[in-house]
Protein backbone atom coordinates (compact mmCIF):
# COMPACT_ATOMS: atom_id res chain seq x y z
CA UNK A 1 0.00 0.00 0.00
CA UNK A 2 1.40 3.39 -0.93
CA UNK A 3 1.81 6.17 1.63
CA UNK A 4 -1.07 8.03 0.00
CA UNK A 5 -3.45 5.20 0.87
CA UNK A 6 -2.64 5.25 4.59
CA UNK A 7 -5.30 7.00 6.73
CA UNK A 8 -4.35 10.52 7.84
CA UNK A 9 -4.92 11.16 11.54
CA UNK A 10 -4.89 14.74 12.86
CA UNK A 11 -3.69 14.91 16.48
CA UNK A 12 -4.66 18.15 18.26
CA UNK A 13 -2.81 17.97 21.58
CA UNK A 14 -0.43 20.29 23.43
CA UNK A 15 1.40 17.64 25.48
CA UNK A 16 4.70 16.61 23.74
CA UNK A 17 4.74 13.26 25.58
CA UNK A 18 1.28 12.35 24.24
CA UNK A 19 2.33 13.42 20.74
CA UNK A 20 5.34 11.10 20.93
CA UNK A 21 3.25 8.23 22.31
CA UNK A 22 0.65 8.59 19.54
CA UNK A 23 3.28 8.99 16.82
CA UNK A 24 5.09 5.81 17.84
CA UNK A 25 1.85 3.88 18.41
CA UNK A 26 0.05 4.86 15.20
CA UNK A 27 2.75 5.20 12.56
CA UNK A 28 3.87 1.61 13.16
CA UNK A 29 0.30 0.53 12.25
CA UNK A 30 0.31 2.44 8.97
CA UNK A 31 -1.36 5.70 9.95
CA UNK A 32 0.02 9.06 8.81
CA UNK A 33 -0.01 11.76 11.48
CA UNK A 34 -0.56 15.50 11.19
CA UNK A 35 0.18 17.19 14.51
CA UNK A 36 -1.11 20.45 16.02
CA UNK A 37 -0.48 21.92 19.46
CA UNK A 38 -3.28 24.51 19.38
CA UNK A 39 -6.92 24.67 18.40
CA UNK A 40 -6.30 27.45 15.89
CA UNK A 41 -3.74 25.41 13.98
CA UNK A 42 -5.85 22.27 14.42
CA UNK A 43 -8.82 23.91 12.72
CA UNK A 44 -6.56 25.01 9.87
CA UNK A 45 -5.10 21.51 9.47
CA UNK A 46 -8.57 19.93 9.64
CA UNK A 47 -9.73 22.14 6.77
CA UNK A 48 -6.64 21.84 4.58
CA UNK A 49 -5.43 18.27 5.20
CA UNK A 50 -8.92 16.68 5.42
CA UNK A 51 -7.93 13.91 7.85
CA UNK A 52 -9.83 10.64 8.15
CA UNK A 53 -9.99 11.01 11.96
CA UNK A 54 -9.20 13.75 14.50
CA UNK A 55 -7.75 12.78 17.89
CA UNK A 56 -8.50 15.72 20.18
CA UNK A 57 -7.45 16.78 23.68
CA UNK A 58 -10.03 18.88 25.54
CA UNK A 59 -7.55 21.04 27.46
CA UNK A 60 -5.99 23.06 24.64
CA UNK A 61 -4.20 26.34 25.45
CA UNK A 62 -6.27 28.60 23.19
CA UNK A 63 -9.71 26.95 23.07
CA UNK A 64 -11.64 24.26 24.90
CA UNK A 65 -11.89 21.03 22.92
CA UNK A 66 -15.69 21.07 23.11
CA UNK A 67 -15.76 24.42 21.31
CA UNK A 68 -13.23 23.06 18.78
CA UNK A 69 -15.62 20.15 18.13
CA UNK A 70 -18.60 22.48 17.66
CA UNK A 71 -16.66 24.56 15.14
CA UNK A 72 -15.55 21.52 13.15
CA UNK A 73 -19.12 20.19 13.12
CA UNK A 74 -20.31 23.36 11.38
CA UNK A 75 -18.65 22.15 8.18
CA UNK A 76 -17.37 18.59 8.58
CA UNK A 77 -18.52 15.15 9.75
CA UNK A 78 -14.95 13.85 10.20
CA UNK A 79 -14.87 11.38 13.13
CA UNK A 80 -13.50 12.95 16.32
CA UNK A 81 -12.07 10.85 19.16
CA UNK A 82 -11.57 12.87 22.33
CA UNK A 83 -8.65 11.88 24.58
CA UNK A 84 -8.64 13.68 27.90
CA UNK A 85 -7.51 13.50 31.50
CA UNK A 86 -10.97 14.76 32.53
CA UNK A 87 -12.88 11.86 34.09
CA UNK A 88 -16.20 13.57 34.83
CA UNK A 89 -19.37 12.34 33.17
CA UNK A 90 -20.35 15.89 32.25
CA UNK A 91 -17.08 16.33 30.34
CA UNK A 92 -17.85 13.21 28.32
CA UNK A 93 -21.47 14.23 27.75
CA UNK A 94 -20.42 17.73 26.70
CA UNK A 95 -17.92 16.44 24.16
CA UNK A 96 -20.31 13.84 22.74
CA UNK A 97 -23.21 16.29 22.58
CA UNK A 98 -20.96 18.75 20.72
CA UNK A 99 -20.41 16.09 18.05
CA UNK A 100 -17.48 13.91 19.15
CA UNK A 101 -17.75 10.27 18.11
CA UNK A 102 -15.93 8.69 21.03
CA UNK A 103 -14.12 9.50 24.28
CA UNK A 104 -11.00 7.94 25.79
CA UNK A 105 -9.82 8.83 29.29
CA UNK A 106 -6.08 9.17 29.84
CA UNK A 107 -4.13 7.01 30.41
CA UNK A 108 -5.29 4.57 27.72
CA UNK A 109 -3.68 1.59 26.03
CA UNK A 110 -2.50 1.36 22.43
CA UNK A 111 -4.85 -1.56 21.81
CA UNK A 112 -7.86 0.41 23.07
CA UNK A 113 -7.00 3.38 20.86
CA UNK A 114 -6.49 1.09 17.86
CA UNK A 115 -9.90 -0.50 18.44
CA UNK A 116 -11.63 2.91 18.62
CA UNK A 117 -9.86 4.06 15.45
CA UNK A 118 -10.87 0.93 13.55
CA UNK A 119 -14.47 1.37 14.70
CA UNK A 120 -14.82 5.01 13.61
CA UNK A 121 -13.07 4.33 10.29
CA UNK A 122 -15.39 1.39 9.66
CA UNK A 123 -18.47 3.50 10.42
CA UNK A 124 -17.16 6.29 8.19
CA UNK A 125 -16.66 3.82 5.34
CA UNK A 126 -20.16 2.39 5.79
CA UNK A 127 -21.71 5.87 5.92
CA UNK A 128 -20.12 6.66 2.57
CA UNK A 129 -21.92 3.74 0.97
CA UNK A 130 -25.56 3.75 -0.07
CA UNK A 131 -27.73 3.43 3.01
CA UNK A 132 -28.90 -0.12 3.46
CA UNK A 133 -32.59 -0.89 3.59
CA UNK A 134 -31.82 -3.65 6.12
CA UNK A 135 -30.07 -2.99 9.42
CA UNK A 136 -28.57 -5.97 11.21
CA UNK A 137 -26.65 -6.53 14.42
CA UNK A 138 -26.02 -10.23 15.01
CA UNK A 139 -29.46 -11.87 15.23
CA UNK A 140 -31.34 -8.56 15.42
CA UNK A 141 -32.60 -7.38 12.03
CA UNK A 142 -34.69 -4.39 10.93
CA UNK A 143 -36.16 -4.28 7.42
CA UNK A 144 -36.67 -0.51 7.19
CA UNK A 145 -39.00 -0.31 4.14
CA UNK A 146 -41.27 -2.98 5.60
CA UNK A 147 -41.00 -1.75 9.22
CA UNK A 148 -40.26 -5.36 10.14
CA UNK A 149 -38.14 -6.26 13.18
CA UNK A 150 -36.91 -9.80 13.77
CA UNK A 151 -34.74 -11.48 16.37
CA UNK A 152 -33.55 -14.60 14.62
CA UNK A 153 -36.70 -16.06 13.11
CA UNK A 154 -39.03 -14.41 15.61
CA UNK A 155 -40.89 -11.25 14.60
CA UNK A 156 -40.81 -8.45 17.18
CA UNK A 157 -43.74 -6.03 17.46
CA UNK A 158 -42.75 -2.50 18.51
CA UNK A 159 -44.64 0.71 19.18
CA UNK A 160 -43.78 3.65 16.85
CA UNK A 161 -41.46 5.27 19.40
CA UNK A 162 -39.76 1.97 20.24
CA UNK A 163 -39.21 1.41 16.53
CA UNK A 164 -37.77 4.91 15.95
CA UNK A 165 -35.46 4.49 18.95
CA UNK A 166 -34.24 1.11 17.73
CA UNK A 167 -33.64 2.29 14.15
CA UNK A 168 -31.71 5.36 15.30
CA UNK A 169 -29.50 3.29 17.59
CA UNK A 170 -28.88 0.65 14.92
CA UNK A 171 -27.99 3.27 12.32
CA UNK A 172 -25.40 4.50 14.83
CA UNK A 173 -24.31 1.06 16.04
CA UNK A 174 -21.06 1.17 17.98
CA UNK A 175 -21.34 4.88 18.75
CA UNK A 176 -22.17 6.32 22.17
CA UNK A 177 -25.39 8.35 21.90
CA UNK A 178 -26.07 10.65 24.85
CA UNK A 179 -29.39 10.84 26.66
CA UNK A 180 -29.97 14.34 25.29
CA UNK A 181 -29.23 13.28 21.70
CA UNK A 182 -31.72 10.42 21.90
CA UNK A 183 -34.44 12.53 23.52
CA UNK A 184 -34.03 15.26 20.91
CA UNK A 185 -34.06 12.76 18.02
CA UNK A 186 -37.07 10.73 19.17
CA UNK A 187 -39.22 13.20 21.12
CA UNK A 188 -38.04 16.58 19.81
CA UNK A 189 -35.90 19.49 21.06
CA UNK A 190 -38.32 20.39 23.88
CA UNK A 191 -37.90 16.97 25.53
CA UNK A 192 -34.17 16.85 26.24
CA UNK A 193 -34.70 16.87 30.03
CA UNK A 194 -37.40 14.19 30.07
CA UNK A 195 -35.12 11.36 31.18
CA UNK A 196 -38.01 9.19 32.36
CA UNK A 197 -39.24 8.89 28.75
CA UNK A 198 -35.96 7.37 27.74
CA UNK A 199 -35.63 5.00 30.68
CA UNK A 200 -39.15 3.67 30.13
CA UNK A 201 -38.68 3.10 26.40
CA UNK A 202 -35.22 1.58 26.73
CA UNK A 203 -36.59 -0.83 29.32
CA UNK A 204 -39.57 -1.71 27.08
CA UNK A 205 -37.28 -2.19 24.10
CA UNK A 206 -34.95 -4.45 26.05
CA UNK A 207 -37.90 -6.58 27.15
CA UNK A 208 -38.62 -7.24 23.49
CA UNK A 209 -35.19 -7.52 21.81
CA UNK A 210 -32.90 -8.89 24.51
CA UNK A 211 -32.72 -12.66 25.15
CA UNK A 212 -32.16 -11.77 28.84
CA UNK A 213 -33.39 -8.20 29.44
CA UNK A 214 -31.54 -7.87 32.76
CA UNK A 215 -28.28 -8.74 30.98
CA UNK A 216 -28.48 -6.76 27.72
CA UNK A 217 -26.37 -7.92 24.80
CA UNK A 218 -27.55 -5.44 22.16
CA UNK A 219 -28.61 -2.17 23.82
CA UNK A 220 -25.76 -1.32 26.19
CA UNK A 221 -25.72 1.36 28.89
CA UNK A 222 -22.93 3.93 29.11
CA UNK A 223 -23.42 4.93 32.79
CA UNK A 224 -24.26 8.59 33.26
CA UNK A 225 -23.84 9.31 29.55
CA UNK A 226 -26.27 7.42 27.31
CA UNK A 227 -26.51 4.21 25.31
CA UNK A 228 -24.56 2.31 22.68
CA UNK A 229 -25.99 -0.29 20.29
CA UNK A 230 -23.67 -3.25 19.88
CA UNK A 231 -21.70 -2.91 16.65
CA UNK A 232 -22.43 -5.44 13.90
Amino acid sequence: MSDENHPVILVVEDDPAIHKFLRVSLEVHGYRLVESISAKDGLLQAATRQPEVIILDLGLPDMDGVEFTRQVRQWSSVPIIVVSARHGEQDKVGALDAGADDYLTKPFSVSELQARLRAVLRRKSQAGEKESAVLQVRELCVDVPRHLVKLGEREIHLTPNEYRLLVYLMKNAGRVITHQQLLKEIWGPDSTQEMHYLRVYVNQLRQKIEPVPAQPQYLLTEPGIGYRMLEA
